[in-house]
């Protein structure tokens, strides 16, 4: 097979694979004290997928994988693909009634999960939903203490045979582009979580073009801080390090002394993650203790990067490459900055359109929009979804037969073809006839020094129809809300001016990193002035 890691390959079984051909005995994971090479790796996946097999999985079956990122992850992840199955991710800080309704969804027949993260027994936590999970028939517990309705790790790889085996063989040769891989489920920030039905062939797009992106290489150490469950940790982590011979490094959770610890001792170059992970990071009081001088490599994006933080990002850290990009779980990576763009270009879009992707924005009748006008944002590209699991309403609601998504994000093109991102356009509100974008005001307000991270939502408000309220979480010291206030009103115009500030000590997060602001407008909803 080519050396190329954007060589195209008829799946990620046979990607996996490829990469134990090519770099047999490089790091492929490092867990811990766990250390394996990309050729164990690949006869664990082996051995995970006999396992499935012995189980009665068939191809095109769903295997769940509720779980922090880990070792056992990313074997399950590729095992299952051996057997020819279809992922399903569950996030992580699901309660057990949301998972078992994406499980029940999903039809997922197979549950690698844990039974103590966080204080949490995902088992105990299912078993007490009181949701009926009728084709749930095995649930393979990777880490945690023993749970009388699962089997242990260790014991369900046992059950992997030489005739499994050869049939994990039969079932890789067997996969194409166009067999379904996964099914991501949206976070459910706007609505009830849609399940996203994706390809081989789309998936192994995201992670080739982000190895494209990054210049990611099999001299690289990847710290993943990126949840697993969400298409940044899966496409963009695993599945880029596995195309480019990367070393993984998963982490459960963002603790900023052990990331900065790992940075320092195995020399790590590369380090993306969601905004609020490089915030933890630059205002860590220690960050100077650690050697982070290895570090080459930031990508970081969401529908509101700040602009501060990029600027910051720049300044404070060592990346000789920092990306900002635009993507979502129905498209994958539509849009980036170049890694030597300027800085004013990373810190204030997301750059062009990826190969092979059309990005437009259009107006409220779907014609394009005037130059530098905001619209919503509109793609379409190599890496499109095929389509919402179950549901084909919603599916031509956003996919239109010539393959253009809609996104429902709002943004402008700007002079040198650049796309900027508003903000999304349920978040977007009107002040006396003023479209008012979140992400436009949330940008200004991290400007002030004494404001670390600040979201802005909307109430109705009887004169002017809404206004802004901002939740602000300060650095020290701490400035009064009326004094930001009155630093915005000399700032802003008057009717993006937030009419109510509330200072908070953190913002609720989703565990993939971004504001919960479905909880932040319940909190704000007492502040409406009708």
């Amino acid at each position: 097979m080519s050396d190329d890691p954007r060589a195209v390959r008829p799946s990620i079984a046979a990607m996996t694979e490829s990469a134990a051909e090519r770099f047999a005995g490089r790091v492929a994971v490092v867990d811990g004290e766990v250390r394996l090479s990309y050729a164990a790796l690949y006869e664990e996946a082996r051995s995970f997928g006999a396992a499935l097999v012995a189980d009665g999985v068939e191809p095109g079956d769903r295997v769940g994988i509720w779980a922090p990122n880990g070792r056992e992850w990313i074997v399950a992840l590729l095992g299952l693909y051996q057997a020819g199955a279809v992922l399903v991710p569950v996030n992580t800080r699901f309660k057990g009634r949301e998972a078992a309704e994406v499980l029940s969804r999903a039809e997922v027949k197979v549950l690698v999960t844990v039974t103590d993260f966080l204080g949490n027994d995902y088992v105990q936590m299912l078993a007490g939903a009181d949701v009926p999970l009728p084709d749930l028939r095995t649930i393979v517990v990777a880490r945690g203490r023993p749970s009388g309705a699962g089997v242990a790790w260790d014991a369900f790889l046992a059950r992997a045979t030489e005739d499994g085996l050869a049939e994990v063989d039969r079932r890789r040769a067997a996969l194409g582009p166009d067999d379904t891989s996964d099914i991501l489920f949206t976070s459910g920030t706007t609505g009830a979580p849609k399940g996203v039905v994706m390809t081989h062939g789309r998936t192994m797009g995201v992670a080739t073009d982000w190895v494209a992106m990054t210049g990611l290489s099999e001299d690289d150490r990847y710290v993943m801080v990126n949840p697993y469950f969400h298409m940044f940790g899966f496409k963009a982590g695993i599945l880029a390090c596995l195309s480019a011979g990367a070393a993984m490094y998963p982490q459960a959770v963002l603790d900023v002394d052990a990331v900065l610890a790992l940075v320092a001792g195995e020399r790590a170059t590369v380090l993306p993650g969601a905004p609020t992970m490089y915030h933890a990071i630059l205002e860590h009081p220690g960050r100077g203790r650690y050697d982070l001088s290895s570090l080459r490599v930031a990508v970081t994006g969401s529908a509101d990067i700040p602009v501060e933080l990029i600027r910051r990002i720049r300044d404070e850290l060592p990346f000789s490459v920092i990306v900002a990009g635009y993507g979502l779980t129905e498209a994958g990576t539509a849009s980036s900055t170049a890694p030597d763009g300027d800085p004013g270009t990373i810190a204030t879009t997301v750059g062009r359109a990826r190969p092979g992707f059309e990005i437009r924005v259009v107006d409220g009748s779907g014609a394009q929009a005037a130059p530098d006008a905001i619209g919503e944002i509109v793609l379409r590209g190599p890496t499109v979804m095929a389509g919402y699991l179950g549901d084909p309403d919603a599916t031509a609601e956003v996919l239109s037969a010539g393959g253009w998504l809609r996104t429902g994000d709002l943004g402008r093109v700007d002079e040198r073809g650049c796309l900027r991102v508003v903000g999304r356009s349920k978040d977007m509100f009107i002040v006396g006839g003023f479209n008012t974008y979140p992400a436009e005001i949330e940008a200004m307000l991290l400007e002030h020094p004494g404001v670390r991270e600040a979201a802005v939502v909307a109430v109705p408000d009887e004169r002017l129809g809404q206004v802004g309220v901002a939740f602000v979480v300060p650095r020290p010291p701490a400035p009064s809300a009326a004094e930001v206030i009155a630093w915005c009103r000399e700032r802003m115009a008057n009717y993006k001016v937030p009419r109510f500030v509330e200072l908070i000590d953190e913002l609720p997060l989703t565990a993939s990193g971004k504001v919960r602001k479905t909880a932040l407008r319940e909190r704000a909803a007492g502040r409406a002035t009708t």
